[in-house]
């Protein structure tokens, strides 16, 4: 069974970047679309984002289009989220998930 890290988070003023990535340990990173999500206290974990297998169709969220993108290195069994232009309202934990597998997330929290 194919188990996800998820590393990267901290803290960021608003208008900064962060990298996140999750790495797949116990296996391959799967044949799968691979997906960012994210939770804020109190709220509905929400879709950011997410990648298919071969790498050749990314797809964003639309609170998020134009300033986060995801990439994967299948060689590396990684899958980041690039994340620019970061506002409070990204303020979050972040979760990699392909399927019914999901990480443990990491913070992102973004600073006034």
């Amino acid at each position: 069974q194919v188990q996800l890290v998820e590393s990267g988070g901290g803290l960021v003023q608003t208008g900064g970047s962060l990298r996140l990535s999750c790495a797949a340990s116990g296996g391959a990173l799967p044949n799968r679309d691979m997906d960012w999500f994210r939770q804020a206290p109190g709220k509905e974990r929400e879709f950011v984002g997410g990648i298919t297998w071969r790498g050749n169709t990314i797809y964003t969220s639309n609170d998020v289009k134009g300033r986060f993108t995801v990439s994967r290195d299948n060689a590396k069994n990684t899958v980041d989220l690039q994340m620019d232009s970061l506002e409070p309202e990204d303020t979050c934990v972040y979760y990699c998930n392909y399927e019914a597998t999901w990480g443990p997330g990491t913070q992102v929290t973004v600073a006034s």
